[in-house]
């Protein structure tokens, strides 16, 4: 049987057998996935678009950054709030600690110091639970009669009384400052000296200037103040000053106007007077007792030394008494001169016509007619002082000197 021309027979076609070969080789891929899902958004134009800032995803580090500044926040918060309320509270606290203070000075020391746990030898022991040691209760009227500033009167201040000057130096400053001398001559020192005389001759001024020229420590009390209201308070007061004053050594009492306890014991008829009394003996004691006062001067002053009792006035207690007579004509000019040396005065002024009158005057009165002359002026708008001025001003103290009252009105 023969083959047809259709070829049926033939042997295949080598080209066919490659393309087989390369379809067994080749490997599936998959397709590639899409690059967008969804619609697609339309590009933005314009200045919005180019205004937006893209979205930014923080990393680790940032994120961890972030917690660390906000906990630094979160204390920075805290001590903000501390110190608002320190600053709230701090007002609060310093008037507490104040109402405490006050209510610890009121209530005064305790009683219990320390509890003795056990007693080793003579000297030593166990002491537990201590508080403090207990202080001396001064009065606090002592504490205020001592002189803290030194008054700035001198004895340059003060014009003639020179043997006064001489006697309370003798008395006072020397057994302070040298105390060698008098156990040289084989002498005790005076204990204390009385100033006596008219008002305004210079008592005062001259204790001033004592207290200003003396580094010992200066008491000064005006006799009314130890006059107290309750029973015993006056003698109290007085071992009280004497107590000071020997702690605080050496030292100078100056009591002026020693008369209004100082007065000539008589019989009372009222509790007043006995504690008055009772109160002069507690100073006769305190001045010659059996303590002795080695280191501490007495000052007294008094306007009317006759009223005294003599018991105070006894060698032993006063053993010097100064007196201090109304200026002479020398002790004017000087004092003049004093009040007068800060003063612009006039051509016209004349003071040798007020040293020479035989008005009396005092000290006190020179000093006034001196600071009126200058009110005079003063009133007139004048710079210096005349004459003049200085006549009105003698005419004026001497009438409030007199009480007021014109020579030859009742006459």
């Amino acid at each position: 049987m023969g083959q047809g021309p259709s070829g049926l027979n033939r042997p295949p076609n080598s080209g066919d057998k490659n393309q087989n070969s390369d379809k067994k080789d080749k490997k599936f891929e998959p397709a590639a996935p899409p690059s967008r899902v969804g619609r697609k958004q339309r590009k933005q134009r314009g200045p919005d678009a180019a205004a937006r800032l893209p979205v930014v995803t923080p990393h680790t580090k940032c994120k961890l950054r972030l917690l660390k500044l906000e906990r630094v926040k979160d204390y920075l918060l805290m001590e903000e709030e501390f110190v608002a309320n320190q600053e709230r509270l701090k007002p609060q606290e310093e008037k507490t600690e104040e109402d405490r203070s006050k209510v610890d000075d009121i209530r005064g020391s305790p009683m219990s110091v320390g509890n003795l746990e056990e007693l080793i030898d003579e000297n030593h022991a166990i002491v537990l639970s201590v508080v403090g040691i207990l202080q001396d209760e001064v009065d606090p009227m002592v504490s205020v009669m001592k002189v803290e500033k030194a008054p700035l009167e001198s004895y340059a201040d003060i014009g003639g009384l020179d043997p006064q000057i001489q006697e309370i130096k003798e008395a006072v400053e020397l057994p302070l400052t040298h105390p060698e001398l008098y156990e040289d001559i084989g002498i005790r020192p005076p204990k204390g000296v009385i100033l006596y005389g008219e008002p305004g001759t210079g008592k005062t001024l001259l204790a001033k200037a004592v207290a200003n020229s003396t580094s010992a420590t200066f008491l000064r009390v005006v006799g009314s103040e130890l006059i107290q209201k309750y029973l015993g308070d006056g003698p109290k007061l007085v071992r009280e000053l004497f107590r000071v004053a020997d702690e605080l050594s050496p030292s100078i009492v100056f009591i002026d106007e020693i008369d209004a306890v100082g007065t000539k014991r008589y019989d009372a008829h009222s509790g007043g007077e006995r504690e008055i009394q009772r109160t002069m003996l507690e100073l006769l004691n305190q001045l010659d007792g059996f303590d002795s006062r080695g280191d501490v001067k007495v000052i007294l002053a008094t306007n009317k030394i006759e009223s005294l009792d003599p018991a105070l006035l006894r060698p032993g207690r006063i053993d010097r008494k100064i007196e201090f007579p109304l200026p002479d004509i020398k002790t004017r000019r000087r004092i003049f001169t004093i009040h007068t040396s800060k003063m612009t005065l006039a051509e016209d002024v004349n003071l040798e016509e007020f040293v020479m009158t035989k008005d009396e005057f005092s000290g006190a009165d020179i000093k006034a007619i001196c600071t009126e002359a200058g009110l005079l002026a003063l009133r007139e708008r004048r710079m210096k002082v005349t004459h003049g001025d200085f006549k009105k001003a003698k005419e004026k103290v001497m009438y409030k000197k007199k009480e007021g009252v014109p020579e030859g009105l009742y006459m």
